[in-house]
């Protein structure tokens, strides 16, 4: 098993793939550990945090850009920058503003139309990004996974197949094989170059089939993760989702990463162990969702180690507490010399 180790003098790099609001969630507490100089090092442990954002999303505000305008879709990336944002006030707040009327407007988030309008001005996605992200004064850098117009194409149990990322979070049978349409995409170099350089790689939390999986697909990030000394982490979700997980333990989320990238590359699993209050239990439990405990059983047969804390947050819906979250990682995976 891999060492975690942080280098006292430069700080840790560390990488987080995913998407959807778990990876923003991860971000929004891990960028008040992030130092943007020397002077800031000895109470920011981190030098370096990049975000390798899935792009296959087909719904909402982003599929609708995608599809007029033929660019990526923007509502993860857009998370991103805001989650990393240095200052979540004002300029925050007005790339997450949606609009509620207007004949076109309706639905779209300001975010979402400046990257398009951006994208098309600069002529490169990335570039879009990069601006983005020194408008908003982030403490981190954000890569798409592929510049590829890339669709997310699910076998489902029975042999159906079912393509984009709607339709398959839709489904009501078992996920049995994910894919991508085109099947080889290229990802983008910088993303490879910030995993070979990194010392920490974190994978979610999020949707295991519609948000994490889609970067693994890409077999250059998965070889690139492989050949990685950084210790890997995998960041259970708190709960199960309808359609796509029912019914799934930990240690299923895991054996699916493992079955569609061949690799054994997770080194830790992270799951919470706080308890759902009763009453928000019931309501997800009638919308088909359970909670997902800290088994470390079966994981230990594959050679994992679970670490367990309360990470919990509870406002109406679940999520994961991103300062809680964030200093657990640093203190199991950063902050201590080694760890084997």
């Amino acid at each position: 098993m891999k060492k975690a180790t942080r280098k006292p003098c430069c700080g840790a790099r560390i990488v987080a793939l995913g998407g959807g609001t778990g990876l923003s969630t991860l971000l929004r507490g891990l960028k008040e550990h992030v130092a943007l100089n020397a002077a800031e090092r000895p109470e920011r442990p981190i030098a370096d945090l990049a975000a390798v954002v899935t792009v296959t999303d087909d719904g909402g505000s982003s599929g609708r850009l995608r599809r007029d305008y033929r660019i990526l879709p923007p509502g993860d990336i857009r998370n991103c920058l805001v989650a990393l944002s240095d200052d979540e006030a004002l300029l925050s707040r007005l790339f997450q503003y949606r609009f509620h009327a207007g004949r076109g407007l309706r639905g779209h988030s300001f975010g979402n139309l400046f990257l398009t309008a951006l994208s098309h001005v600069s002529g490169d996605f990335t570039e879009a990004v990069r601006v983005s992200g020194q408008v908003l004064a982030i403490r981190g850098r954000i890569f798409p996974s592929t510049l590829a117009n890339v669709t997310l194409e699910a076998t489902l149990a029975g042999g159906r197949r079912v393509q984009g990322e709607t339709r398959i979070s839709r489904s009501d049978k078992p996920i049995c094989r994910m894919g991508l349409v085109p099947r080889r995409v290229k990802p983008l170099p910088e993303a490879l170059e910030a995993i070979a350089r990194a010392d920490l790689i974190l994978l979610g939390p999020g949707s295991l089939y519609t948000s994490i999986l889609p970067n693994l697909l890409i077999p250059e990030i998965t070889q690139a993760i492989a050949r990685s000394r950084a210790t890997c982490v995998y960041i259970a979700n708190l709960m199960t989702q309808p359609g796509e997980t029912t019914g799934y333990s930990l240690d299923d989320h895991v054996r699916a990463i493992l079955k569609h990238t061949s690799r054994r590359f997770i080194d830790f699993v992270i799951a919470n162990r706080r308890p759902v209050s009763s009453d928000v239990a019931r309501r997800y439990r009638a919308a088909g969702a359970e909670a997902i405990l800290a088994e470390t059983g079966p994981l230990k047969k594959l050679g994992l180690r679970v670490v367990a804390d309360d990470l919990l947050e509870e406002h109406g819906v679940i999520r994961h507490d991103p300062r809680r979250l964030a200093r657990l990682v640093l203190d199991e995976f950063v902050s201590r010399p080694t760890r084997s």
